[in-house]
């Protein structure tokens, strides 16, 4: 075999090495990429399960309500129209976790729902038959736990939307994310007020 026979079998091998390297490199990046999105996926679907348990028994909490305070029906109707607005963001943003348009609409209805339920409470403490009630007592406790749950959840989404999109912001993930579908960031899901979000509502019942 002559020499110049040598040198282009000896570049076709290499090419063809080089290519295997790549091609394993683009393989190992989009699993990667496709495993981080999952992973803050799943963590939504967590926070969309303890969000309809709040949504669940905020009905229960008006109907409570309603019979004590007969003279309160703006601050009843503002719960129910804040919690179905949360409710129609939810069932938006479930369809595609992770999209800022989303996300927002969804932030910005959850803060408008515990506003809503902020101002319920302090109007239930003007009514002292209602404060003692125990279907309003054990509402009061399931609510309290539930909105702990959303805040340990929407952590745990937070944090696995940074590590996807970091890992997609770097090199060489940055060149090729786009070609697989991982072209955006994914957006974080935030309250305008985190620690009214998280605290809300914790009314003293004693």
């Amino acid at each position: 075999m002559t020499s110049p026979m040598l040198i282009l079998v000896a570049a076709i091998v290499v090419a063809v090495v080089i290519s295997i390297v790549i091609l394993l490199v683009v393989i190992g990046i989009y699993n990667k990429l496709v495993a981080l999105k999952n992973r803050f996926q799943n963590a939504f679907a967590q926070i969309e399960v303890q969000l309809k348990r709040r949504y669940d028994l905020i009905p229960n909490l008006v109907e409570t309500a309603k019979g004590y305070m007969t003279h309160e029906r703006e601050t009843l109707e503002a719960v129910i129209a804040a919690r179905s607005q949360a409710v129609s963001g939810l069932n938006a943003a479930s369809k595609n976790p992770g999209d800022p348009a989303a996300m927002q609409a969804l932030g910005g209805a959850e803060t408008a729902l515990t506003g809503a339920l902020s101002r319920l409470m302090a109007v239930v403490e003007s009514y002292p038959d209602l404060k003692a009630n125990q279907n309003m007592l054990s509402l009061q406790e399931e609510i309290t736990s539930t909105e702990n749950k959303v805040a340990f959840s929407r952590q745990a989404y937070n944090d696995s939307v940074m590590t996807y999109n970091t890992y997609r912001q770097s090199f060489p993930p940055v060149v090729i994310a786009g070609f697989f579908g991982h072209g955006t960031n994914a957006a974080l899901l935030e309250f305008a007020d985190s620690e009214k979000i998280q605290e809300a509502p914790k009314v003293s019942f004693n």
